[in-house]
């Protein structure tokens, strides 16, 4: 089991943290992700996977979403 956390810019609402949630989920080995909303701020998402996954894939799903990843020292 791997646990990956993000921080995410730009959401604002529960639809925000399910278009999220859903393009997240859609990755290969994605068992769970939770989502904390911090409105107008940076929120958090939390991703649990069978293995490791590429930050590549983690921001392609984030955009697909509409939102953006901040990496550290952004």
């Amino acid at each position: 089991m791997s646990t990956t956390t993000i921080n995410i810019t730009g959401m604002t609402c529960g639809h925000c943290v399910s278009a999220v949630k859903s393009e997240l989920s859609e990755l290969p080995g994605v068992e769970t992700v939770d989502v904390e909303l911090v409105n107008g701020g940076t929120s958090t998402a939390t991703i649990s996977s069978s293995a490791p996954l590429e930050a590549a894939a983690i921001d392609g799903a984030v955009t697909e979403a509409g939102y953006t990843v901040v990496h550290a020292g952004s």
